[in-house]
């Protein structure tokens, strides 16, 4: 199995279609057990008209679709911001066995940032959680890609 930063990155690649599209600028990849990546996504909600179209919840379907279950078992998702409350609970509907995010999202961050909703008791099911893998590199990509929205707003 790879290292998470390599996962990562490649969560990052897709964040760069994203932004080159006009889309908010994170990306996820769900990577198997055995260290295959079997789903990936960027976001595109805008293009798709879809407020579901999170890069999670899109890299999330590809992967069950390539499972051909939606419980995805063993997996792993890398994404490159903290997610949503939408997202988490998908991820919690998946029965992933982790979550690695980028940076965190101070603003609707569910996972650590304004709610900690992965660790609620209340859930059958709970997963492992690693925060700030390249970081860094998440934020410049947001924060070029909202200083760009605003230039042109100027």
């Amino acid at each position: 199995m790879r290292s998470d930063e390599y996962y990562m990155y490649r969560a990052l690649d897709q964040a760069h279609l994203a932004a080159a599209a006009g889309e908010v600028p994170v990306g996820a990849v769900v990577v198997d057990a055995q260290g295959e990546i079997i789903g990936e996504g960027c976001n595109a909600a805008i293009a798709n008209c879809d407020p579901s179209g999170h890069a999670e919840i899109r890299a999330l379907r590809e992967a069950g679709k390539h499972q051909s279950n939606y419980r995805l078992d063993g997996c792993t998702l890398f994404v490159t911001l903290e997610p949503c409350m939408m997202c988490s609970g998908a991820m919690i509907h998946a029965r992933l066995a982790r979550l690695v995010y980028g940076a965190a999202e101070p603003r609707a961050g569910m996972v650590e940032s304004k709610a900690n909703l992965l660790a609620q008791p209340w859930f059958n099911h709970q997963l492992a959680v690693s925060g700030g893998v390249l970081a860094p590199a998440s934020q410049k990509l947001l924060k070029r890609f909202f200083a760009a929205k605003r230039d042109a707003v100027n």
